[in-house]
């Protein structure tokens, strides 16, 4: 199962790709994609739609996995955030990818055992699981493919769960 990962960001979108096969995990690819700052929003978000079509038309992933949104005291950038999010949905949901959001303490949860584990836990944890002989850079890439590790995780479970509901 190929899993791409999201980490939004309008300024940077961070992005990831996992392979898993025999319970063996692979990172296949990790990057940013970024916008000019000062440019209009319209045009921001559409070069994030238009980059992501490609990254999905390039790795095929059966899965997205995207990063909730995290509601802090800056309302704008929670704003701009969430747009950005909406662009990723979008995309993955007109290529038919399946898109599955997580939290960012599932995340946490998920590749350091713990909910509250600082970043710096969660890019290690990443490096440890995938053999790395470094933390993917920058950090928007490392989170991202976080993401794409936490839904690996989980998807057998979901399978499990959509099979038991049907």
């Amino acid at each position: 199962m190929r899993t791409i990962g999201i980490d939004p960001g309008t300024a940077r979108m961070g992005w990831g790709v996992v392979e898993e096969a025999a319970g063996v995990l692979r990172l296949i690819g990790f990057g940013v994609l970024t916008t000019p700052a000062g440019a209009p929003q319209a045009d921001r978000l559409l070069r994030l739609y238009d980059e992501l079509r490609l990254l999905i038309a390039h790795h095929q992933p059966d899965a997205a996995a995207v990063e909730e949104l995290f509601f802090g005291k800056n309302v704008n950038t929670a704003i701009t955030v969430g747009q950005a999010r909406g662009v990723a949905l979008l995309a993955f949901a007109q290529a038919g990818v399946p898109v599955y959001e997580y939290k960012p303490t599932q995340v946490k949860q998920a590749l350091a055992g713990y909910g509250g584990a600082d970043k710096r836990q969660v890019q290690e944890m990443v490096r440890i699981t995938l053999h790395l002989p470094a933390i993917p850079r920058p950090d928007d890439a490392a989170d991202a493919v976080a993401v794409a590790i936490c839904h690996a995780y989980s998807a057998p479970m979901l399978r499990r769960i959509a099979a038991g509901s049907g």
